[in-house]
């Protein structure tokens, strides 16, 4: 299961170029790309050790139950249907899962309890876990299907847990739905018969998506005056302060593409800079760059430089 697509990836090399000053480095730019792509899987790290928590919490109040002077018929005979739950357990008991938990030094809700607290008076007060613990139907969908909702109704839509998230790490602000949007299909893929790294995701599809990103940044930043030379010539009617800079560098990273990335169809590399503008640039940008991009092609196919080869001539 893969964490990161090239569109993802792409995100991560405009927010590097846009937020680079004159004084960085490549070497400061490539630590920062991989700060963020390393980031992203704490993240996801981050998110289920949350759920592995919350199973704690409720193993850690029936104990405390349990030691009770006088106790109530539901101390006596609790309700475990959230402890055992087959997902909370599987995530709980995964050897691998809790070797890169350990490894990423994910202790956050050690050190941030309150949260987890907060989250479990939430998910406790929830008609979902009423629902889920008088349920007479128990079975691996329900189980599944519940820790779903409560990682979608719960969890992510909790206001003070993503503003926590966002001091903590400023590009997890990015990279938080792509992640619940990952966690949410991976659990959804639970079978009873779990493969041993289910829940090591890899970050990259192979070793040329995880080069991609370096390679796009490094080659930009190599050739950026030639770049923006093409941009200009192509934007004589505009004010060039008046171009964002954001639609600067989404157009500088597209000529890359078309120049040194010859197995990207040009359609890709268009349709993935103008999906890029719409979610991070001005309202017109996508039109904006659609129209300046369609003129560089054309004078490439005209003048035969455009480099493309195999499935890039798609």
């Amino acid at each position: 299961y893969i964490m990161l697509n090239r569109r993802h990836i792409r995100a991560k090399v405009m927010q590097v170029l846009y937020a680079q000053t004159t004084n960085s480095t490549e070497i400061d730019l490539v630590a920062q790309l991989q700060n963020s792509t390393e980031h992203m899987y704490k993240l996801y790290l981050l998110m289920t050790s949350l759920l592995i928590k919350l199973r704690e919490r409720a193993i850690d109040y029936q104990k405390r139950s349990q030691k009770k002077y006088i106790k109530t018929q539901q101390d006596v005979n609790p309700n475990m249907r959230f402890i055992d739950n087959f997902l909370l357990q599987k995530l709980a008991e995964d050897a691998p899962l809790n070797a890169k938990l350990e490894s990423h030094k994910i202790q956050y809700w050690e050190q941030d309890g309150e949260y987890v607290e907060l989250i479990y008076k939430d998910l406790i007060q929830s008609d979902l876990y009423q629902s889920f613990m008088s349920s007479s139907k128990s079975s691996l969908e329900n189980d599944v299907a519940f820790v779903v909702e409560v990682f979608r109704e719960i969890i992510v839509s909790n206001n003070k847990l993503y503003d926590y998230f966002q001091d903590k790490n400023i590009t997890w602000v990015d990279d938080f739905p792509v992640v619940n949007t990952f966690i949410l299909k991976l659990f959804k893929r639970t079978t009873s018969k779990l493969k041993t790294e289910f829940f090591i995701p890899n970050l990259f599809k192979d070793k040329e998506d995880e080069v991609f990103g370096f390679k796009l940044m490094k080659t930009t930043l190599d050739n950026i005056d030639f770049y923006n030379a093409e941009i200009i010539s192509k934007t004589k009617n505009w004010d060039k302060d008046r171009i964002a800079k954001i639609d600067f560098v989404l157009l500088q990273m597209a000529i890359c593409e078309f120049q040194e990335f010859p197995s990207i169809p040009v359609k890709v590399t268009i349709n993935e800079y103008i999906e890029l503008a719409k979610d991070y640039s001005t309202p017109k940008s996508n039109v904006f760059i659609n129209g300046v991009l369609d003129k560089i092609v054309r004078d490439y196919r005209n003048q035969k430089t455009l480099n493309k080869k195999g499935r890039g001539l798609m």
